[in-house]
């Protein structure tokens, strides 16, 4: 059967409940859902039906301590070379976190409004990035741990009820050369690595906030500050991560650790605004800071992207101990040159020019300072977290 017609049969059997058993090879019964009937076409599809990224760096070893990683979200692989990409390249670091909208796959015609099965457009915009210099650069340069966020998953503001996240999974995880390791056994992309002996451990703990995210409420008055396109949610079965990642995460907070890095690839602790953030589902944040609190989980520093804007902020309420957080955001889709946006919890003005973020860590001293930087790699904003 050709592709073409195999997709059509296999949405409109699913659309209708086909009341018989389909002829697919390994499916012997009617698909539950149009999402179970997806799966059986996408598991057909050839391995160069995916790109690939540029041949990276080995992540450090298990034993090896490190000392300066570097962050950033939001590129658009349309957009020319870029002088923050370059700078990321020149930065020495020991890791490299590429937290979300990698790409955006999501954005141009009619798959956006409509959506499209073959998630076209999504692969095109990787393979887009894949030919990029100054991504080639980064690549050559540092080794890398990544995390998606709406637009490289495929669908903007996207949550578990998107129709083919299991095929925009595939094109990730493909694309980062993750399907053989631990992440590619299980629904989502969360997955953690620790580096250096004890005393010097680093834990990244990298959250998928999309594959299992329930519906977000949408704003009844867009004007007002704080319900820009969001409200919080108020339904008791809200859910960002899903039970298997929560579990997941806590017995991960259990693991020794000196410093941990919790990103997600949407805002944890702001209040100030009222787009996606883990604000919008109030209770699953305040699972997440008891979680914490529970498993007596030490040393841990959040690290977000998303915003368009780079932030800091510091909280003495929500832990046992002060606990920072680190937005970095965008490499190249700045939105404006200055923003008036001022969360209680926040240091200094939020960064809004082309940006990406570092954290130094100072093991003798037991510090971890966290930067925005600006596009050359000056440093723009800092603050210093004294984690033991």
């Amino acid at each position: 059967m050709k592709r073409a017609a195999l997709l059509a049969s296999l949405i409109g059997l699913a659309a209708c409940q086909a009341p018989g058993p389909i002829s697919i090879p390994g499916i012997t019964r009617a698909p539950q859902s149009a999402e179970e009937a997806l799966e059986a076409y996408y598991r057909a599809l050839p391995d160069d039906y995916y790109p690939e990224a540029p041949p990276g760096l080995p992540l450090p070893s298990s034993d090896q301590a490190i000392s300066r990683i570097l962050v950033g979200s939001c590129l658009d692989e349309e957009k020319g070379d870029n002088e923050t990409l370059r700078s990321v390249a020149a930065t020495p670091a020991d890791l490299f976190l590429m937290i979300g909208d990698n790409v955006y796959g999501d954005s141009d015609g009619d798959a956006y409004r409509t959506g499209d099965a073959d998630l076209t457009e999504l692969r095109e915009s990787f393979s887009d990035l894949a030919a990029r210099p100054d991504f080639q650069a980064v690549r050559k340069a540092h080794p890398m741990m990544v995390a998606w966020d709406d637009h490289d998953y495929g669908l903007n503001d996207g949550g578990k009820h998107f129709a083919f996240r299991r095929l925009s999974e595939r094109i990730h995880e493909r694309f980062w050369g993750l399907v053989n390791k631990d992440v590619g056994a299980w629904p989502g992309t969360y997955y953690a690595r620790s580096f250096g002996p004890e005393g010097k451990r680093t834990q990244i703990i990298m959250l998928d906030t999309r594959f299992f995210r329930s519906d977000l409420t949408d704003t009844d008055d867009a004007s007002v500050k704080g319900k820009e396109r969001y409200m919080p949610s108020s339904d008791p079965n809200q859910d960002m991560l899903g039970n298997d990642q929560w579990t997941w995460l806590e017995n991960e907070l259990q693991k020794p650790a000196d410093l941990r890095l919790i990103v997600s690839s949407i805002q944890v602790m702001s209040d100030a605004h009222g787009w996606e953030a883990w604000s919008r589902l109030p209770a699953e944040r305040q699972r997440l800071y008891s979680l914490i609190r529970e498993t007596g989980a030490q040393g841990v520093v959040f690290v977000s992207g998303d915003r368009h804007t780079g932030f800091l902020y510091k909280a003495d309420d929500l832990l046992p101990y002060p606990v920072y957080e680190l937005t970095a955001s965008s490499f190249n889709n700045s939105y404006r040159d200055t923003t008036d946006e001022m969360d209680a919890r926040q240091i200094g003005a939020g960064y809004p020019k082309e940006n990406f973020g570092s954290l130094d860590i100072n093991w003798d001293e037991g510090t971890v300072t966290l930067a925005i930087r600006a596009s050359d790699g000056s440093t723009v904003e800092e603050a210093t977290d004294k984690f033991r």
